[in-house]
């Protein structure tokens, strides 16, 4: 399920879908290489959407790369600094409330691909423009992907009811694609939208540093933080 959701991911927050699977491949390969233990799974965090389409919105992708390259060392000296103990003092609901603040944010995001919406122009990335947004282009709602929607969350509910231990995501996202494609819908797909995906990684490619890129990403990741 790592990579239909990395490239998910990836165009949700504002990238095409080979960057998601990208990261997926690499990056699985990277945490079993260098996990502390052999249990340890790597895979996509639906959380990061709003920092990455932020960050990709002002500084581009080699912005989000350089902020990527900068936050690992933040951890690492984190790590190294045993600083990841503070963690206890942070109130609980001060975690849920985050937690439950970018699932509404990613939720709201994925409301135009769920019903299939037109919109005239860029989607706002603020969460009452966007609704805002939504709501006047819902004259445009696409009933065939509505209803792949519905029956996507149907057949979810109904396995991990009725058949818990089964790979729920897996099922439903493999039956509503071969059904979307036996039937001809007309819903958007990564072919039509984005003309496929590479089937090769690309070479490895660092991108531009500079001391004034380097503060910038410093500066918006702690107002991001904040």
């Amino acid at each position: 399920m790592a990579l239909p959701l990395s490239m998910a991911i990836a165009i949700a927050s504002g990238v095409t879908p080979d960057r998601g699977l990208f990261a997926a491949i690499v990056g699985g390969f990277l945490v079993s290489l260098l996990g502390g233990s052999r249990f340890q799974i790597g895979g996509p965090a639906g959380a990061f959407i709003v920092l990455v389409a932020a960050t990709v919105e002002r500084h581009g992708v080699d912005g989000l790369l350089l902020a990527t390259m900068i936050s690992g060392v933040f951890l690492l000296a984190i790590g190294y600094l045993r600083l990841g103990t503070f963690i206890k003092y942070i109130p609980y609901p001060v975690t849920i409330g985050f937690t439950a603040g970018i699932a509404v944010i990613v939720f709201a995001s994925q409301l135009k691909e769920l019903l299939g919406l037109s919109l005239e122009g860029k989607e706002p990335g603020a969460l009452i423009p966007k609704l805002a947004a939504l709501a006047q282009a819902l004259p445009t709602l696409n009933v065939a992907a509505a209803a792949v929607t519905l029956v996507t969350v149907g057949m979810i509910l109904g396995v991990r009811r009725y058949r818990p231990h089964w790979p729920a995501l897996l099922i439903a996202v493999g039956l509503a694609a071969v059904g979307s494609w036996v039937l001809g819908l007309p819903v958007e797909t990564i072919g039509t939208r984005f003309g496929g995906i590479p089937s090769a990684l690309p070479s490895p490619e660092l991108p531009a540093i500079s001391m004034e890129k380097l503060l910038n990403r410093v500066h918006f990741e702690k107002h991001s933080f904040r």
